[in-house]
C-alpha cells in the first residue's frame, strides 16, 4: 500500500490495504481523469479504461469535437462552461462575468505526513479547519492550473497505514493580479464508469429526517439525473446528514461493493450522485454553492473542507467499520476518547426551567446514591431566563434561583461527591437581553427586513472578531469561577437573514463559511484553555452532528427524542458513520416527553447503553422500582463500556426491515475476546417459536461462553426470572464462533411489546 507515480504512463496509484485508486494525466493538455477506484489492482497501465482510443478521441486528435470528449471524460476536478455539462466541482467567475474554466496538470508531490487545513477569518486570522490527522500518513498533492484566470488548484489525497479511507481536499490559490469569484468549490468529485456496478444502476443510500427523528436510512435506485442531500441552514441539519453511498443492488451488511462519502464540516453542504447518458456516475460532496461566494483576491487562497471516501466490498458493515476506525484513530482528539465517560443525569426533562439550588441538590443526592457520577444543569440558570423568551447572551448567574451562584452549587455538589456540568448556547442572543440592547448590530441580520425569529432568538455574528471574543470570554469566565467538568454546547436554530455589519457587499457571500470558522475558533479556544473539560455538542438534538464537531467534542447529543423505540432507528442511522462512543444516549422518563410512549425501564436502559450512557429524568419522582434498578444499570455500563467504546459494531437486524418486530446489534472487541449483543423485541409475535439471530465479528475457531447479562443476580431488574427461564429453555451451552455466526442463536418469544435481552459473549 502507499502512493506512487508511473512517470512513463503518467499514472498515480493511491493504494490502501483493500482498495486502489488510479488517476491519469491525459492528453497533451494534461487533463486529470479518474481511471479506476475499487478492489486492489496492480500498477499496470490502466488508461485503456478511459476509452480515449475510440470516438470522440482526445482533443489533440479530434479538436473539431472537443466537447464530445469533455462530455464523457471521467474528470477528477470537473469545471463548468467548457463542455462538461454534469455537476462541476468548481465554478469560477472573472470580473467581466465569464464563468468558464478548465484546470490542467502542472506538477505534483508525494510526501510522508499530512498537513493541517486552515481557513481565513475576516480579520486575516488563520483558523484551523477540522480534518483527519496522524503520523502514519502519506499524501499526494497535485497542482492543476486554470491558465486564463491564473488560478491554481491543489488537490490533496491522503491515506493512513491503518485505514481504507482516502481523504480529499482542495485549495485554490489566485496567482493572478485580478480578483476571481468562487461560486462553487466541492471537496471531492468521483466519476465511476457505467460498468462499475455490472452495467446496472446502483442504489444510493442517504440519511434524512427532522427534529426528533434524525438520520433515518433512505435507499432507492439511482436513476439518470442527480440525487442529492444538502443543507442551506448554516448547520449540517436534522434534515440530511453529509453522507451518501452507492451500493450494488444486493448489498447487505456483509456483502456487496459500496462507495461512500462524507464531509468533515459543520455548515452548509451538498452531497449527491448523478448518472449521465453514458451510465457514468458522478458522486460529489462539498460546501453547498447556495449562500456561498468567495471573492478571491490576488495572492489569496481558499481551502475546502476534507472529504472522506470509503470503498469496500464487505457491504454496509464493512463501510461502517472503516468510518468508525478512522474517526476514532484520526479525527477525535479528546482525552476522553478512550475513557469511560461519567454517567450523568441532566435536569432538562426533570425540571425544565423550574429549578433552584435545593431542587438540583436533591436530585444530585439521590443520583449519587444510585451510582450516577455527574449532574448537568441545563437551560435556565442565567439572566432572567424562566422560559425560552429571554436572556441568551447574558451569561450571568440568576442568584434568585441559585443563591451563592455556581461557586456555591459546585462546592455543594463536590461535598456530595458528584461532578458538575453546565449548558450553554453561546452562539445565540435573545432580543430581550442586555447584550442585544447594548449591541443590536452584533446579530446576523439583513437590513430593512423583519428579522426571522426562531425560538424567539437571533444568531450572534461570530464572523466578527469582537463578537467572537466577547462570546468566548463570557463562557470562559463562568468556567474559571466554578468547578465545572462538562459543557453541553447547544445551538437551537438555523441561520437566516444573512447580513453582517462586518462584511462588505462583495464579501457577503462568505458569511455562512466564516460562521462555521467562528464556531471552530471558539471551540478550539475552549478545549485549549480547559483541556480536561468534557465537551458535548448539541443542536436541538442532532442538528449539527458531524465530523467537524467530533474534532472538538468526543460526543454529540444524538437527538432530543429519548424514546427508546425511536432511538433504535436514530442510533442505527447515526452509527452507520459515527462510533457508538460519540452518541449521547440517555434513559428518560416514561411516558416519554416527546412521543408519550410507555416503555419498560430495562429496555430504555438497554438502548441507551449503546452510547454515552446517562439519565434524563427526575430521579426523585420516578417509581421506586425504577429507582432501585439504576445502580444495576450503572454497573452494567461500567462493565461493558469498553466493548461498546472500542469494539467493532455490527447491525444484526433492523426493526424497520423486520416487520417492526425486533432489532438486534452487537459490539465485538478488536481481539474478538468479548462481545455484547442486544436484542430488542418491539412487538409480541403470537405463535412463533423464536427468531434466529446470527452473530458477527467473532473468531470462527474460538469457543465462546454465552451469558445473559444480569442473570447472575437473583434480584436483577435487567434480567427477570421469567426472562432467565425463557432463555435457559433455549440456551445452547458453549459454542464456537463459526456456529454462532453461521447457525446463530434462538431468541425466545417474550411476553408483550417492548422487551430486551442482552448477552455477554466471552472467549474461553
Amino acid at each position: 500500500m502507499g502512493i506512487g507515480f508511473d512517470e512513463k504512463n503518467r499514472l498515480f496509484f493511491i493504494e490502501t490495504a483493500h482498495s486502489s485508486m488510479c488517476l491519469a494525466i491525459v492528453d497533451d493538455e494534461g487533463f486529470l481523469c479518474n481511471v479506476y477506484y475499487g478492489n486492489p489492482v496492480g500498477e499496470d497501465d490502466l488508461t485503456y479504461l478511459l476509452r480515449t482510443k475510440i470516438y470522440p478521441f482526445l482533443p489533440s486528435h479530434n479538436s473539431r469535437d472537443r466537447g464530445g470528449f469533455l462530455d464523457m471524460a471521467r474528470m477528477e476536478f470537473p469545471s463548468s462552461g467548457v463542455g462538461d455539462y454534469r455537476n462541476p466541482a468548481v465554478c469560477l467567475r472573472d470580473a467581466e462575468g465569464h464563468d468558464a474554466s478548465q484546470f490542467t496538470y502542472v506538477s505534483h508531490r508525494i510526501y510522508t505526513g499530512k498537513e493541517k487545513l486552515y481557513g481565513t477569518a475576516c480579520d486575516g486570522k488563520e483558523i484551523r479547519i477540522p480534518a483527519t490527522f496522524g503520523e502514519n500518513a502519506q499524501t499526494l498533492e497535485i497542482e492543476l492550473e486554470e491558465k486564463v484566470l491564473g488560478v491554481s488548484a491543489f488537490l490533496s489525497y491522503s491515506i493512513f497505514e491503518d485505514s481504507d479511507a482516502i481523504l480529499k481536499s482542495v485549495k485554490l490559490v489566485n496567482k493572478s493580479d485580478r480578483t476571481v469569484i468562487i461560486d462553487r468549490l466541492l471537496s471531492s468529485s468521483l466519476d465511476l464508469d457505467g460498468g462499475t456496478f455490472g452495467n446496472k444502476a446502483p442504489d444510493i443510500i442517504t440519511l434524512s429526517g427532522s427534529w426528533a427523528r434524525e438520520r433515518r436510512l433512505d435507499r432507492r435506485s439511482l436513476e439518470r439525473g442527480n440525487t442529492e442531500v444538502y443543507s442551506t441552514r448554516g448547520v449540517t441539519s436534522h434534515q440530511f446528514y453529509p453522507f451518501s453511498a452507492l451500493a450494488e443492488k444486493n448489498t447487505d451488511e456483509e456483502h456487496g461493493r459500496v462507495y461512500a462519502q462524507t464531509l468533515i464540516w459543520s455548515g452548509n453542504f451538498l452531497c449527491g450522485s448523478g448518472m449521465d447518458q453514458f451510465e457514468t456516475t458522478r458522486s460529489y460532496i462539498g460546501i453547498n454553492p447556495e449562500h456561498f461566494t468567495w471573492d478571491l483576491k490576488p495572492g489569496e487562497s481558499f481551502q475546502s473542507p476534507e472529504a472522506v471516501l470509503v470503498y469496500t466490498e464487505e457491504g454496509l458493515g464493512g463501510m461502517t467499520h472503516v468510518f468508525h476506525d478512522l474517526f476514532r484513530d484520526h479525527l477525535i482528539r479528546s482525552p476522553y476518547l478512550h475513557k469511560e465517560r461519567p454517567v450523568l443525569i441532566n435536569n432538562w426533562e426533570a425540571t425544565y426551567f423550574d429549578f433552584d439550588t435545593e431542587k438540583l441538590l436533591n436530585i444530585a443526592r439521590d443520583a449519587k446514591e444510585s451510582g450516577i457520577e455527574m449532574l448537568v444543569m441545563d437551560d435556565g440558570w442565567f439572566g432572567k431566563r424562566n422560559d425560552d423568551n429571554s436572556s441568551l447572551g447574558d451569561w450571568i448567574v440568576n442568584e434568585e434561583k441559585l443563591p451563592g451562584g455556581l461557586t456555591r452549587l459546585s462546592d455543594e455538589l463536590e461535598k456530595i461527591g458528584i461532578k458538575f456540568g453546565i449548558w450553554f448556547e453561546p452562539e445565540m442572543v435573545s432580543p430581550d437581553s442586555d447584550l442585544y440592547r447594548a449591541h443590536p448590530d452584533w446579530a446576523v441580520a439583513a437590513p430593512g427586513r423583519v428579522p426571522c425569529k426562531m425560538r424567539n432568538q437571533y444568531i450572534l455574528d461570530i464572523t466578527r472578531t469582537e463578537v467572537r471574543d466577547h462570546v468566548y470570554e463570557s463562557v470562559a469566565k463562568v468556567l474559571r469561577n466554578a468547578k465545572i467538568s462538562y459543557v453541553k454546547w447547544d445551538m437551537n436554530r438555523a441561520l437566516t437573514d444573512l447580513g453582517s455589519c462586518g462584511l462588505s457587499a462583495e464579501s457577503l457571500g462568505r458569511l455562512s463559511y466564516l460562521y462555521v470558522l467562528g464556531v471552530y475558533d471558539l471551540q478550539d479556544r475552549l478545549i485549549t484553555e480547559f483541556p480536561d473539560l468534557l465537551l458535548e455538542n448539541c443542536s436541538s438534538g442532532g442538528g449539527r452532528y458531524d465530523g467537524g464537531m467530533l474534532f472538538y467534542s468526543p460526543q454529540v447529543w444524538c437527538s432530543d427524542d429519548t424514546d427508546a423505540f425511536e432511538r433504535l432507528s436514530i442510533q442505527a442511522g447515526t452509527a452507520m458513520i459515527c462510533p457508538l462512543s460519540t452518541m449521547g444516549a440517555h434513559v428518560s422518563a416514561s411516558p416519554n416527553h416527546v412521543t408519550g410512549r410507555v416503555m419498560p425501564f430495562d429496555v430504555r436502559g438497554a438502548v441507551a447503553l449503546s452510547g454515552t450512557f446517562g439519565y434524563e429524568l427526575d430521579i426523585t419522582k420516578i417509581p421506586e422500582e425504577e429507582r432501585k434498578a439504576i445502580p444495576e444499570q450503572v454497573s452494567i455500563y461500567h462493565r461493558y463500556n469498553e466493548i461498546i467504546r472500542e469494539g467493532d459494531y455490527y447491525r444484526i437486524a433492523k426493526n424497520a426491515e423486520e416487520g417492526g418486530y425486533y432489532d438486534a446489534w452487537m459490539s465485538v472487541m478488536k481481539d474478538k475476546s468479548r462481545a455484547l449483543v442486544t436484542y430488542i423485541q418491539c412487538r409480541a409475535y403470537p405463535g412463533g417459536k423464536g427468531r434466529v439471530i446470527r452473530l458477527r465479528g467473532l473468531d470462527p475457531d474460538a469457543v465462546y461462553e454465552i451469558g445473559l447479562v444480569g442473570s447472575d443476580d437473583e434480584n436483577s431488574f435487567y434480567c427477570s426470572r421469567a426472562k432467565k427461564a425463557s432463555w435457559e429453555s433455549l440456551a445452547p451451552g458453549n459454542l464456537n464462533g463459526s456456529s454462532l455466526m453461521n447457525a446463530g442463536l434462538i431468541m425466545p418469544n417474550l411476553p408483550g411489546d417492548y422487551a430486551q435481552l442482552t448477552f455477554e459473549i466471552n472467549r474461553i
